[in-house]
């Protein structure tokens, strides 16, 4: 018989759920008018760019329907790339290309497509299919994140991505989004990745879940997922505390991949980032959210801020 957890018993865990995180956080901590600057990926993009935060290259932009059949000569110079909607959510819409067969272009799950079907699709982001209240939207081309070596056995085809909540420019909680055959190859929760914890302290990867069942391993690959050190750890805290600076946002999830040559970069900013975040921790939000928000006066520098994050995860108590 399963045995759900009784209301008290959550919050006697430190779990945050969607309504508490809703009223005391998002709508406490993040002004509406700045939500554009996070829900468009374009916008969000040349933010950091004039933040000197590090993202993908951007390669172009489509924006009427009018460029779409000229959208070859976007992709002429790049074997690699991806396209996606500047309004997106949730992984929808996003188009990666790994390479080239003759005339037909490769998905990261091997299937190849014309440039027909590339075309097709572009159009269907333009019409707004996969954005934000079904919106007229543009298309955003990128270079194509190749992912650190370390991700190459714990992660099918597609980039893994590490996802950073945090509140009042401290790192609260952090995870590593691994893709599988069911997610298609994409760092997708919902549709079927892994969410392994990491460490705040020492970046070392803890509990892993996967359609909100506990592994230790990945499914595709059945490589170990814990115990995995993720490298520049410092620096992708330090970075996620700059992402937040740049938009202004209290409680924000920034999510940043790992480059094999080009180290930690921005993919995109949430401002409603979800809570399986706990389950991947095995660990509530609602206690280093609390003990956040009691400090009457926060560092103001990003190395002190990534070090009072540290001083919050359960290794650094315990030593």
């Amino acid at each position: 018989m399963i045995r759900f957890a009784s209301p008290r018993q959550l919050r006697e865990r430190g779990i945050l759920g969607m309504n508490r995180r809703n009223a005391d956080f998002i709508m406490r901590y993040n002004p509406r008018h700045l939500y554009p600057l996070v829900d468009n990926k374009l916008r969000t993009k040349q933010l950091a760019l004039k933040h000197n935060i590090a993202v993908p290259e951007l390669y172009a932009v489509i924006e009427i329907e009018h460029h779409v059949r000229n959208i070859a000569d976007s992709l002429a110079d790049h074997n690699s790339l991806v396209i996606k909607p500047a309004h997106g959510s949730g992984g929808n819409g996003i188009l990666i290309i790994d390479g080239r067969l003759g005339k037909f272009y490769k998905k990261s799950n091997g299937s190849l497509i014309s440039i027909e079907m590339i075309q097709h699709h572009t159009s269907n982001i333009l019409s707004g299919m996969y954005s934000l209240g079904g919106l007229p939207d543009k298309a955003i081309i990128e270079y194509r994140v190749e992912f650190d070596p370390l991700f190459e056995n714990i992660s099918y085809q597609g980039v893994p991505d590490i996802r950073v909540i945090v509140f009042k420019g401290i790192p609260a909680a952090a995870m590593v989004r691994l893709p599988t055959r069911e997610s298609d190859g994409k760092a997708n929760l919902h549709q079927g990745a892994v969410g392994v914890g990491i460490d705040l302290a020492t970046g070392i990867s803890t509990y892993g879940v996967c359609k909100n069942d506990l592994v230790e391993h990945h499914p595709d690959t059945g490589y170990r997922t814990t115990g995995i050190e993720i490298p520049h750890w410092d620096r992708i805290l330090r970075l996620a505390t700059e992402c937040a600076a740049s938009v202004g946002l209290g409680y924000l999830g920034v999510d940043l991949v790992m480059d094999r040559n080009l180290g930690p970069l921005m993919l995109e900013l949430n401002a409603r980032p979800g809570l399986n975040i706990q389950l991947a921790n095995s660990q509530g939000l609602l206690g280093t959210l609390e003990k956040i928000e009691s400090f009457q006066e926060l560092p103001g520098d990003a190395e002190s801020r990534v070090e009072l994050a540290k001083s919050f995860s359960a290794s650094a108590n315990t030593d």
